[in-house]
């Protein structure tokens, strides 16, 4: 099976990154990744693997004992876990272990840097939950409920968060909460803060229930909806400075949001390869199915779409990087990338599904766990008409759609 792609003009960097992760990828095959989306099994033995190899430290500086990577070679690597046999689904097992460590480079005091990145450079430590989400607060996170009330040397957390995944794999959870309520600040993005919380202390503590949701999609991790009661947090755990914890969230969003592009480009050039390949093979009526332009046509436009996708995300990962676009012109590129990929992966995983006729629906064939996969991606982490909606505000100058 080859991954249909156009090859792009990468990096030295970027070329080193995409040899080592395949080489680690390669140690992992289909039946390893069907076996545990069956069971609902994290992927330990994969994760472990990157960790020790430094990946889980990508985007951590070197002088903490990270590999001090940036976006271009994130997008090279997420795209090369998914395209690997990992899907959209494998590539979120390790998202959060990188993608959290951020607002610490960002916001930690150098005490905290000094103690904790190399830990979760190593592997040592895991911070894969970030607890944002609430259940009456899902895209609109500044009407979030749960607080966290300064006592003395402490603050104290009340309230719940839903979808928060990687927990029970989590040795910290960035936790959000609001810390000055909403009727005292001029903005709702004001008055939010970020806490780094120890999972088992806050079990221990007996002020965290988490209960496992139930789902079809993303099954390698688990989800929860968590209940915090009166969960004391040091203060020396708060991240940054307190009522700015929104703005600490969106300063990464752009790169992310091109990184979780990468890693749907990924998995639908891998449907596409499943597709094609199938459709080589199965013979009906005396030729292959992918004879046919009923089944030919679609994997080739979806092939297409795809190419344009991974395109304007790679292009857009280097803007990132060089730092010479404003905020408003990344986003607008990240949240096309987003929009394209999810699109893309979605129309690939289908056309996939469709050439494989019968079997495509039969797990031991793979494709059908892309579909579910890329149905998801069209909600999370950001739904595709948020994505919309800032592009028709910011590049096409049309009216806000949505209160703030």
């Amino acid at each position: 099976m080859t991954v249909p792609r156009f090859e792009l003009n990468l990096s030295d960097s970027q070329r080193a990154v995409r040899e080592s992760v395949r080489g680690i990828c390669d140690n992992y095959d289909d039946e390893y990744w069907r076996e545990h989306s069956r069971q609902g099994e994290y992927p330990h033995e994969f994760v472990d693997e990157l960790a020790t190899d430094g990946w889980l430290g990508a985007l951590i500086p070197e002088e903490y004992g990270g590999k001090g990577l940036a976006t271009p070679e994130t997008v090279v690597m997420m795209e090369e876990i998914a395209a690997s046999g990992a899907g959209f689904g494998g590539a979120q097992t390790v998202h959060g272990g990188i993608y959290n460590s951020p607002p610490l480079v960002e916001n930690a005091s150098e005490q905290r840097r000094e103690t904790l990145l190399p830990k979760i450079a190593s592997g040592e430590v895991s911070i894969q939950a970030f607890g944002l989400t609430e259940p009456d607060a899902g895209s609109d996170s500044p009407s979030m409920e749960t607080f966290a009330e300064r006592d003395g040397d402490e603050y104290v957390i009340s309230g719940d968060k839903m979808w928060i995944s990687r927990v029970d794999v989590s040795d910290y959870m960035l936790l959000v909460a609001r810390t000055t309520p909403k009727s005292e600040v001029e903005k709702r993005t004001r008055g939010i803060s970020t806490f780094l919380v120890d999972v088992a202390d806050a079990e221990s503590q007996g002020r965290l229930q988490k209960e496992s949701i139930e789902k079809s999609a993303s099954t390698f991790v688990n989800s929860y909806h968590l209940s915090f009661e009166g969960l004391r947090v040091p203060a020396g755990n708060l991240i940054g400075e307190e009522g700015k914890g929104f703005y600490q969230v969106l300063d990464g969003l752009n790169e992310e949001r091109l990184v979780i592009a990468a890693e749907l480009i990924g998995m639908a050039e891998l449907a596409l390869a499943k597709g094609a390949d199938y459709a080589a093979e199965r013979e009906v009526f005396g030729q292959p199915v992918g004879a046919n332009q009923s089944i030919q046509h679609p994997l080739a436009s979806a092939h297409a779409e795809v190419q344009a996708a991974r395109q304007l995300t790679y292009e857009a990962a280097e803007r990132s990087a060089a730092g010479d676009l404003p905020r408003e012109s990344l986003g607008a590129r990240a949240n096309s990338a987003k929009y394209l990929a999810a699109e893309a992966a979605f129309t690939a995983a289908d056309a996939a599904v469709q050439a494989h006729g019968g079997k495509g629906i039969a797990v031991e064939y793979d494709v059908e766990r892309y579909l579910r996969e890329a149905r998801l991606s069209r909600l999370v982490p950001i739904a595709q008409q948020l994505a919309l909606n800032y592009i028709g505000e910011r590049e096409l100058g049309l009216p806000r759609s949505y209160w703030a």
